[in-house]
């Protein structure tokens, strides 16, 4: 359950607050004794990261911006801070939380309020008795209070909104998550949230030869699903789509090329893109962007049983390309090219994929960056680092060269799904690019999205990577477009 965002105007003297401060100057409107406040001046020569005054009747908690560091470092400080108190903050079990702040930046309570959102969810949906630890004492409701415009408080609510249930929906597990039933829960998601979704059932997929997501559905005992998403606002500025392509795989055994070890660990998260895909169209259709988007998410699970695709199949793809089978692990290129090809149709202004595809992405870049390879314009690259930069989802990008395609060659069909050991991650965006000639943005979220460990308010086992990210970058397209007219 996620807290009620609130604003306010005036603190109570028996609310609990937290603080933020651009300076050592503590404000008269919290109320703090000169014991208290002589204690916080104290403690802020220390340098701690926060302070907490426990009273007798409410907490306050200060935080000191950091000084001597990028702009959007501070921020991202600041949200980190808020992971760092989320325990404390529980263990209080305030019903509701004050967020305020003394001379900072515009959106220093914000950023601070979305970390503290993003620190506390959890997925307790299946426990039965939940320990003490897991009751959620989280405040039931955030207020804050300062001089904060109404589009940015909707802003907060829509997007966290958006990665609360893409969190659930990576995390379900496939026995109660099939390709079919994440359909079902994209179409509710479209009818709460206001966007269209068409969703194309087995005999559809085989009328439009989607050779890819047939392939690799053949083991499964499930049928697969392609669900069309589509926000076309009427006063929409850009004349030609942006199409946002998400891997669907609800779970990866890697087909007859089994996974071995601790591999298959997690692995109904592989349709982490789709399921953030869902979540971007979410947040623009409430929020209200001005843009034509359509988003595209092929889905099935990937198993080994029945009469499961092989090792040297060939295959015909929906752009009608032969493709021969060099490993079935490598299954989330073939059912996103099948997507991609299928974007065609739209004449996109850009297409952009996000997928856990490549473990070469996560052994490049851990979890610090998402890998990025493009042929598209360079203004999309730089906005796109601009933005990753602001909600700290950074990208890294890999070089996109001719040489890395050649490896994907092969002798009895127009290309195989797979190249050498190296340059794995290069080489599955090169294979993507073959199935469209309008200009392509392919984001490897394997590292960033596959978390072992909390990395700060991104918690494990899915933190919806490249949500926020594609969503400020749209947020910011359509301001771009305001701009020019």
């Amino acid at each position: 359950m996620k807290p009620e965002i609130q604003r306010i105007s005036q603190i109570s003297f028996d609310q609990s607050v937290i603080c933020i401060l651009g300076s050592d100057q503590i404000p008269e409107r919290l109320k703090l004794s000169k014991q208290e406040t002589d204690f916080a001046h104290t403690q802020l020569q220390t340098k701690e990261e926060y302070i907490f005054i426990n009273s007798y009747n409410r907490c306050t908690y200060l935080i000191r911006l950091k000084e001597g560091i990028a702009h959007y470092k501070v921020r991202e400080e600041l949200r980190r801070t808020s992971y760092n108190l989320r325990k404390l903050i529980k263990e209080n079990n305030h019903s509701e939380l004050v967020i305020t702040s003394e001379k900072t930046y515009n959106g220093a309570i914000e950023d601070f309020a979305e970390g503290l959102l993003l620190s506390l969810y959890s997925f307790d949906k299946y426990k039965t008795k939940p320990g003490k630890d897991d009751k959620n004492f989280y405040p039931k409701k955030l207020l804050l209070q300062g001089e904060l415009m109404d589009s940015e408080i909707k802003w907060l609510v829509d997007l966290t909104d958006a990665v609360y249930f893409t969190r659930d929906l990576i995390k379900e597990p496939v026995n109660q998550l099939n390709a079919t039933s994440l359909a079902g829960e994209i179409k509710k998601i479209g009818d709460s949230a206001g966007f269209k979704v068409e969703v194309l059932t087995k005999n559809k997929i085989e009328a439009l030869k989607m050779g890819g997501l047939l392939a690799v559905n053949k083991g499964s005992v499930d049928p697969p699903v392609f669900c069309i998403l589509e926000w076309h606002p009427s006063n929409c500025l850009n004349k030609k789509p942006i199409v946002l392509v998400g891997k669907g795989i609800v779970y990866d055994t890697g087909g007859l090329n089994i996974k071995t070890g601790e591999f298959m660990a997690g692995m109904n998260g592989d349709m982490a893109g789709a399921a953030t895909v869902t979540g971007v169209l979410h947040t623009i259709a409430k929020t209200g962007i001005p843009l034509h988007i359509i988003g595209l998410i092929p889905s099935t699970d990937n198993r080994p049983g029945g009469n499961a695709y092989t090792q040297g199949d060939i295959i015909t793809m929906f752009n009608k390309m032969s493709v021969e089978i060099g490993n079935t692990d490598a299954e989330g290129r073939l059912i996103l090219a099948d997507a991609i090809s299928y974007a065609s149709k739209y004449s996109p202004e850009l297409i952009i994929d996000i997928a856990t595809l490549t473990g070469s992405a996560a052994m490049t870049f851990g979890n610090q960056a998402i890998a990025v390879m493009t042929n598209a314009d360079r203004k999309y690259i730089n906005l796109l680092e601009e933005c990753g930069n602001d909600v700290y989802e950074r990208i890294a990008e890999l070089p996109f060269w001719d040489e890395y395609g050649e490896l994907l060659k092969s002798d009895v069909a127009d290309l195989k799904n797979v190249g050498g050991r190296e340059a794995g991650a290069i080489i599955a965006g090169k294979f993507l690019e073959r199935f469209t000639e309008f200009p392509l943005i392919h984001l490897d979220i394997a590292g960033t999205e596959m978390l072992r460990k909390d990395n700060y308010y991104r918690l494990k086992n899915g933190p919806a990577s490249g949500l926020r990210l594609l969503s400020t970058f749209l947020k910011r397209i359509a301001a771009n477009y305001s701009e020019k007219r």
